[in-house]
């Protein structure tokens, strides 16, 4: 038997089909945030200043002075580890506090705090859902693969109803019928395209035709709502989701995930969620930054402010140069490519030409044919900053022959009157 073999005929495979992934390593600067330190593969190679586009610390809360005061303190006083899982060694003081302000941040009665946000989706899905009695798990098509794997592990029936198509997901409920249990999850901000769910209309669905709803706001807790709440509190529909999940590591700047729910479904999660129950607890130094980071949203408005300024800055500048930004009412900035080779290739010349880093999105992140770069501005990204970024991709997109927005409305068009392009450009 050849281990080897297999291994090295995977990676292989993954490299024919353009789909290995390269991490830079990257010396991030707290004080300087969005700039960063590159050291390049080659030995012979002096590392270089580089300006990141592409983190999800969206607020650049990583780097807040108050968040690493808590999280310098908390580990002087309690130590660098949580000691053990909560089971063995019991609630790290700064864990309870946390959990606590989730709560808050929610309007629920109670959180659950786990090590990632992928963990937290795995866990408290797979849990409720294989709690409930003959349970129909209602998923969106676009659905994160946390969130797919959760379902998955449940064990449950489960059924797609189409990105965001509230009409479709009435369809699944009527066929359900309102006596059996259902979950309808979905997440409230897709991050690769950008787009929204229609919150408001899933919690009528869901009350209508008797089914709990599960909210993945992980792209959207810090960056939506009065208090960083999400987008559920900015649409007042909060109050309407049963369970609510997000992250500590996105507009949080920190570390780990949490549900809110109200204490009956968190301690049925606490106690029997093997993804909970076996996995060491947050270190209290990571509890008491997140928990910083949390407060501090949840009473200023300045950073959300700022970080919309500049989204919008920046999706009008790239506009303004005809670069195809895939339209959305959101944060995110994907620049579509369409192919997997030339995406990497554009990513490498951002950084080896222009000092920018910004990784590739290809799949199975994204579905094959729609490989794009995904832009994220930041409250610390300035109108510098975005000068410099889009006279880097005119070169780029110039440079790789890659297709501006009129290129692609055209191709579309033609497509659309059932002619191909490449027809038209070889005649």
């Amino acid at each position: 038997m050849d281990y080897q073999g297999f291994f090295d005929e995977a990676i292989a495979r993954l490299k024919t089909e353009r789909r290995y992934r390269v991490f830079a390593d990257l010396e991030r600067d707290a004080t300087r945030f969005p700039h960063a330190v590159w050291h390049p593969d080659e030995e012979t190679a002096a590392p270089r200043e580089v300006v990141i586009w592409c983190s999800n610390d969206y607020l650049g809360m990583g780097g807040h002075a108050g968040v690493i005061d808590a999280v310098s303190k908390a580990a002087a006083k309690y130590g660098a580890g949580a000691g053990g899982t909560r089971n063995i060694s019991g609630n790290n003081h700064p864990l309870v506090q946390l959990e606590a302000e989730l709560a808050d941040l929610h309007n629920k009665p109670a959180a659950l705090a786990f090590t990632s946000g992928w963990v937290s989706n795995l866990a408290a899905i797979s849990t409720i859902a294989s709690m409930l009695p003959n349970c129909l798990i209602l998923t969106d098509a676009f659905n994160h693969n946390s969130m797919i794997e959760g379902i998955k592990r449940s064990g449950c029936e489960k059924v797609i109803f189409r990105h965001n198509d509230t009409a479709h997901l009435e369809e699944l409920l009527k066929q359900a019928g309102k006596s059996r249990a259902k979950l309808i999850v979905f997440e409230s901000l897709y991050s690769m395209d950008g787009d929204i769910a229609p919150v408001a209309e899933i919690a009528r669905l869901a009350k209508q035709y008797n089914a709990l709803t599960y909210v993945d706001e992980v792209h959207a807790v810090g960056m939506y709502g009065a208090h960083g709440g999400g987008i559920c509190e900015r649409e007042g529909v909060m109050d309407q989701m049963d369970i609510i999940e997000g992250t500590l590591a996105k507009g949080f700047g920190t570390l780990g995930g949490y549900i809110a729910a109200n204490s009956a479904i968190i301690d049925a999660v606490r106690s029997y969620a093997p993804s909970f129950i076996f996995t060491t607890a947050l270190p209290p130094s990571v509890a008491a930054g997140a928990c910083a980071a949390v407060r501090h949203l949840k009473a200023s408005t300045h950073e959300r402010e700022r970080h919309q300024q500049q989204v919008a800055a920046t999706k009008a500048a790239l506009a303004k140069v005809n670069l195809p930004v895939m339209p959305n009412p959101s944060h995110i900035v994907p620049m579509f490519v369409g192919e997997a080779e030339r995406c990497k290739a554009a990513c490498d010349m951002l950084l080896e030409r222009h000092n920018i880093y910004i990784q590739p999105i290809n799949y199975p992140t994204v579905a094959r044919g729609t490989e794009r770069l995904r832009i994220t501005p930041t409250p610390f990204h300035t109108q510098a900053h975005i000068d410099a970024l889009v006279v880097a991709l005119l070169d780029v997109w110039t440079r790789l022959g890659l297709p501006f927005s009129n290129e692609l409305q055209e191709r579309d068009e033609l497509h659309a009157n059932g002619v191909h392009a490449d027809a038209v450009a070889a005649e």
